[in-house]
């Protein structure tokens, strides 16, 4: 069948890293502009940024959320990238680069609709076009709307099934990291009726891989990656469904004879306490929900969601567009100020 997070301290990138360059600035795309993503990226420069930073979205957008919640942060319009001053941003003051048509005044917050899935899937293209160039060294993503998105004609279920599709086609997985819990995702927008078809020894080997590659570039010298299984008790020597032994404990084996530091299937109910307590350093969870629901239960403030695999540098938010809060005023920017550190982190 088979031939690292809000805690930027321990990342120790590889001095021969081509995106090591701290003269370019980081891309923050604004994400659905009817939802939160204008807010936070605003409170996100409230405060000074360890370097440039220029936003993709739409500059009258940003402005109206600034005045109307009261937002102290100056909107500064630029045409092209070389306008930006190449110094670490100030408190108070954001560059925008407009990535589409001009939005209504009109435009809907807090409800779903095709312009604002146009709008977040322009400017997305924008960043990773001007990443890909060379001009700014990651991407940092504020929430978007796959709804929004597929009303707008996109055919992509979400940022990662983008980036993957811009750069190459290549083989990418979901990570989640807080200072607490790592955890990498076989497989992401499936329904979970779709999961176990969608597992196959090859797709398993690879996340596998991937965990071992994200954990060495977080500065982890000798990663433990653990490996839970899809069916309760890890599917309990047969009796609960054979995955975890014609699939998972294959491809188990196949990357520890690779000097791949990998163990289980472990029961899902388990691994992340033990993972939390310090066993493992990162966990490879097989659908959507059995790994998110531990990141998120120990705090969507400090989560940061990061793509492996690809030829550039991507973190975002770990949380959605919060449509129901979206123009309240209450958002906090907490996870888009980690995502920003660990971006310019992994691009030092």
């Amino acid at each position: 069948m088979l031939a690292k997070c809000c805690n930027v301290v321990m990342i120790q990138p590889t001095p021969s890293d081509p995106l090591a360059n701290t003269s370019r600035p980081l891309g923050v795309t604004l994400g659905d502009p009817s939802g939160i993503g204008p807010e936070i990226v605003l409170k996100l420069h409230t405060q000074a940024l360890p370097r440039p930073c220029v936003v993709y979205g739409d500059v009258g957008v940003l402005e109206r959320t600034a005045k109307q919640l009261g937002i102290a942060v100056q909107v500064n319009p630029i045409n092209k990238l070389s306008d930006l001053a190449l110094q670490p941003a100030a408190p108070g003051e954001l560059f925008v680069l407009q990535t589409g048509p001009i939005l209504n005044e009109d435009l809907p917050v807090g409800s779903v609709n095709a312009a604002s899935g146009q709008a977040a899937f322009d400017a997305l293209n924008q960043a990773i076009d001007d990443t890909l160039s060379g001009h700014i060294a990651g991407i940092v993503t504020a929430p978007l709307s796959k709804e929004a998105m597929h009303l707008a004609g996109v055919p992509f279920p979400g940022h990662t099934e983008i980036l993957a599709h811009r750069c190459g086609d290549m083989p990418v997985a979901m990570v989640l990291v807080n200072p607490q819990l790592r955890v990498i995702l076989v497989t992401i927008h499936l329904s979970l009726a779709k999961v176990p078809a969608a597992i196959t020894p090859e797709l398993e080997l690879q996340t596998i891989t991937l965990a071992h590659q994200v954990c060495l570039r977080l500065g982890i010298p000798k990663p433990r990656i653990a490996v839970a299984g899809l069916n309760p008790h890890a599917g309990e020597a047969g009796r609960f469904g054979r995955e975890e032994i014609e699939i998972i404990e294959p491809a188990i084996r196949f990357a520890q004879s690779k000097g791949i530091d990998a163990s289980g299937p472990w029961p899902g109910d388990t691994i992340f306490f033990r993972a939390r307590r310090g066993e493992f350093d990162m966990v490879v969870a097989q659908y959507h929900d059995q790994g998110l629901i531990p990141i998120k239960y120990m705090g969507i403030d400090e989560g940061v969601n990061m793509t492996a695999g690809l030829p550039i540098v991507r973190t975002s938010v770990d949380h959605g567009t919060a449509f129901d809060i979206a123009g309240k005023g209450i958002a906090q920017a907490d996870s888009l100020r980690c995502a920003f550190n660990l971006a310019d982190s992994l691009t030092h």
